[in-house]
């Protein structure tokens, strides 16, 4: 891998798995010997192994942060993102998926980085912390103007293919995410290209699914920019997506029920941006507010139930390669204080670590210049439908929108806790979930 401007791999604790092994490590005497074997220790030891500490929890997720963001935004920042990053894909698609796959890659990292590039440095904040920031909104700005500049060999060829509308949108989720600091300071020009690569992406057809959420979004971004957005795209997608709500907290995919992540990987997410960005500027979109914010609560504490006592969870459904992007919605919902009652934020924070460590350490998790591979835990290619490539793996990164949330949010400042499944596999008493209809 080329090498950055500065030497930029620190390690925030030690970059293994055992970096994080006290998150793993209950509080509990019993639930420490649940994950003694997760952590590396003798369970002998685990009893006695110091206790979780959030300082070193959000020290790994930034140490996760950027192992895997550096390869993308360093090379995009010097226009060589195309030529650098490998496109592995299912036989016989890498030259189809290598179209869009820079733009996979770019916008999906992109939009799980906003919030953290959003946030100022808080009171206590490392300094290797702010250097890397300022460093990465640098190079961030740098790759949104190569992205829509047709001159740049990293454009990234919006409207070529159907799926640059899936990743033009998590682009544009980026935007919207980080006003502040991703538009904010870019140059006239570069606003209105934005624009004509969003309004480039009309020319697909979304499928009757998920999909229009990704229209929607892109529309939300042209209106931000200060292009003319169509309201009919946003108002088609929220109105099938409220016909389409199944009860209990899930959405259909379309008009059916589909067991996989995606009411976590785009829908909810999705709808709760919408809700934010442009719920107000119609009354029948600020009325479904509530509702879909009671749904993505409900949903939130389903999620945090299916994370295991060690971070694993159910190989279910299609995508699975995005490893822990799979709790894009958990984690939007911790940035948001919107998580319910009975989810406590460092339980939550505790789980997340545990995903990311065990989604992102296994061997083959990386490939020897450090770009994503796909799988689950490590290098599994048999994992990845038709449409995966590189690109696609860097939604991984929708598990670090927390690291939006200052060093003084409950979700950092408190001490570790047991999420559920670590709890009730350890013994303890605890209320029996129910299913909400509404």
């Amino acid at each position: 891998m080329h090498q950055p401007e500065t030497k930029t791999r620190r390690t925030f604790l030690l970059n293994t798995l055992a970096a994080g092994a006290t998150t793993l490590l209950a509080t509990s005497g019993n639930a420490q010997a649940v994950d003694a074997a997760a952590s590396g220790l003798a369970p002998s030891t685990a009893s006695t192994a110091p206790a979780p500490s959030a300082k070193n929890d959000r020290a790994l997720w930034l140490d996760f942060l950027e192992r895997v963001s550096e390869p993308v935004l360093h090379a995009l920042s010097e226009r060589r993102l195309r030529a650098a990053m490998p496109v592995e894909a299912a036989p016989g698609e890498a030259a189809s998926r290598a179209v869009g796959s820079p733009l996979e890659a770019f916008g999906r990292l992109l939009a799980g980085l906003a919030p953290w590039l959003e946030l100022e440095p808080s009171p206590g904040e490392p300094a290797e912390e702010t250097a890397l920031r300022v460093r990465y909104r640098r190079w961030a700005l740098t790759a949104i103007a190569s992205a829509v500049d047709p001159s740049s060999p990293d454009f990234m060829r919006f409207g070529a293919t159907p799926q640059t509308l899936v990743d033009s949108s998590f682009f544009a989720l980026a935007l919207l995410r980080a006003p502040l600091q991703l538009v904010q300071p870019l140059h006239a020009s570069v606003r209105r290209r934005l624009i004509d690569a969003f309004t480039a992406e009309r020319i697909v057809l979304p499928g009757y699914n998920n999909w229009l959420l990704f229209a929607a979004v892109n529309e939300a971004a042209i209106m931000a920019l200060g292009g003319d957005w169509d309201r009919l795209r946003v108002d088609y997608a929220l109105r099938q997506h409220m016909d389409w709500y199944l009860g209990d907290g899930t959405y259909g995919d379309g008009p059916h029920f589909h067991a996989d992540f995606y009411n976590s990987f785009v829908i909810q997410p999705y709808l709760l941006q919408l809700m934010q960005t442009l719920g107000d500027a119609e009354p029948a979109w600020k009325n479904m507010r509530p509702a879909i914010h009671e749904r993505a609560q409900r949903y939130a504490a389903i999620q945090e139930r299916v994370i295991g006592p060690r971070g694993e969870y159910p190989v279910l459904g299609r995508s699975i390669t995005y490893r822990c992007g799979a709790f894009h919605l958990l984690a939007d919902c911790s940035l948001r204080h919107l998580l319910p009652e009975a989810v406590h934020p460092p339980q939550v924070r505790c789980a997340l670590t545990a995903v990311q460590q065990r989604t992102l350490t296994p061997a083959g998790t990386f490939s020897a210049n450090g770009w994503l591979q796909i799988g689950l835990a490590g290098h599994q290619p048999s994992l990845g439908e038709t449409y995966i490539s590189t690109g696609s793996l860097y939604l991984a990164s929708a598990a670090w929108l927390p690291l939006g949330l200052p060093l003084a949010d409950p979700f950092w400042s408190a001490p570790a806790a047991l999420w559920t499944q670590q709890a009730a596999w350890s013994g303890e008493d605890m209320p029996v979930d129910h299913a909400r209809d509404a």
